[in-house]
């Protein structure tokens, strides 16, 4: 046995292994990243024009108030179901389905009133929509479907 006194040895890492597996761990980390994309819509957003309004063979003109009340064709709705707006749009309709829905909204109204307006007249089978918008105090359509 050998019972001499050792030196104390301060202990030393290894720089140059450690580096090297920092490097491959940062090679793998930057080769399995997947970049997630954000889903883009692409939407032509309406323009307002000066032009006389499109006249159509039969227009539903449905009003969305500040507050989120409806009035189809000047005749207020009682209530703010999507069930209730899709039974008055198809009596307005009286059975044409090449009707045109025009969504007049106030520019303060809520998006969820507008999208109601869009999902009732899904519901009740008119698929031809356009927003209504303004310029200069004039009121004049454009076609947004």
């Amino acid at each position: 046995m050998n019972f001499r006194p050792r030196r104390m040895e301060e202990p030393e890492i290894n720089l140059v292994p450690f580096i090297d597996v920092l490097l491959v761990v940062l090679i793998f980390l930057m080769l399995s990243t997947t970049f997630s994309r954000f889903t883009e819509l692409k939407i032509n957003l309406p323009s307002a024009n000066a032009q006389l309004p499109i006249t159509r063979p039969h227009e539903i003109v449905v009003m969305v108030a500040a507050d989120g009340r409806y009035a189809i064709n000047h005749k207020a709705v009682d209530g703010r179901s999507v069930e209730l707006l899709a039974a008055e749009l198809t009596a307005a309709a009286a059975g044409d389905k090449q009707s045109v829905v025009v969504i007049s909204a106030d520019a303060a109204s809520a998006h969820q009133s507008v999208v109601n307006v869009m999902d009732a007249a899904r519901r009740a089978g008119l698929l031809q929509l356009t927003f209504a918008t303004q310029t200069n105090g004039s009121a004049s359509d454009d076609d947004g479907s």
